[in-house]
């Protein structure tokens, strides 16, 4: 474990760090779901947004 030591002899231990790495752009069919998803929400906000109007 990686310990520096402070002022007065005291101990601090900081945690490993994860690497890093680049995220990858979607594909066309992660797009493509995105698109899909993305409608099905509308949707269903669009869906509540009826049934709500129209039981008031």
């Amino acid at each position: 474990m990686p310990y520096t030591t402070e002022e007065g002899g005291r101990l601090n231990n900081f945690a490993n760090e994860p690497k890093m790495y680049e995220a990858e752009p979607p594909t066309a069919s992660q797009k493509r779901n995105y698109f899909i998803l993305g409608g099905l929400a509308l949707a269903l906000v669009v869906g509540l947004m009826v049934v709500a109007v129209s039981v008031s």
